[in-house]
């Protein structure tokens, strides 16, 4: 109950002092914006002036004062005919100029114009020739399209030709094959025997033949090149397989040196 109590007595000097503070600030906005009616005296004109050559005076509310005066000197002819002529000399001077400003301006326009048509001679000219440039080009364009029209026949041709050379290149390869066929089955039953003891295991202690020079030979040419040029069984040594083996070795077809 006492903080209930506190709490309501707070808020009401919070409302009390928030409505004084809005009472005082509408109070000062409501002075500073009314401005009581101030009624001022009309000014004093007065005829007789104080001061020379004053024709009227104006007296304000305030004390202050405003004198219009006149120019006592009257105006003379021969200054107002002096002055007429300067004005008519400065007139006629402004025309003569404005008129040869025009006639420069005119003739500027003239030359400015003439360019002008030069130029759209020469713009003609160049589209014409451009034109035919492009005329020419098309020409140009559809005589390549005939001609690689032509040259797509050609190839066509050529690749017929390579067709049938292939297929000739494999008959004439098949009938190689088969007279080599042929030839190997000939030499086959000729030499029955060779093929067996290639086929069979060497004997035990039994030395392969190789180079005559006693030296280790990669293939049948080696053998052949160092002077052994008998048709036989033969060790060779190539370079993928240092243990060696035995092969068949041709001495006599096509000038020998041949591994079978």
């Amino acid at each position: 109950q006492r903080m209930s109590c506190g709490y309501i007595l707070c808020t009401v000097l919070l409302s009390v002092a928030v409505l004084l503070a809005v009472t005082v600030t509408g109070a000062i906005l409501f002075m500073n914006h009314y401005h009581t009616p101030v009624t001022e005296s009309p000014p004093v004109i007065s005829t007789n002036p104080e001061e020379a050559n004053a024709l009227v005076t104006i007296e304000k509310a305030d004390s202050s004062r405003i004198n219009i005066f006149i120019d006592p000197n009257c105006p003379s002819a021969a200054g107002t005919l002096g002055r007429m002529e300067g004005l008519q000399t400065s007139l006629l001077r402004a025309v003569t100029d404005h008129d040869a400003e025009a006639k420069a301006t005119k003739s500027q326009q003239k030359a400015l114009l003439v360019t002008m048509a030069d130029e759209v001679a020469k713009l003609l000219t160049h589209a014409v020739q451009l034109r035919a440039d492009c005329d020419s080009l098309k020409k140009g364009h559809s005589a390549m399209g005939q001609e690689l029209s032509a040259l797509q026949g050609e190839q066509g041709r050529l690749i017929q030709l390579l067709s049938e050379s292939q297929t000739n290149m494999a008959r004439l390869v098949s009938s190689v094959s088969d007279v080599l066929d042929t030839l190997q089955k000939e030499r086959g039953g000729a030499r029955p025997r060779l093929k067996a003891d290639l086929q069979r295991a060497p004997a035990r202690g039994a030395r392969p033949r190789g180079c005559s020079n006693g030296s280790r030979p990669r293939d049948c040419f080696d053998i052949y090149a160092s002077g052994q040029q008998e048709d036989g069984i033969y060790s060779i040594f190539p370079t993928h397989y240092p243990d060696g083996f035995q092969v068949y070795c041709d001495m006599t077809t096509d000038g020998g040196g041949w591994t079978v």
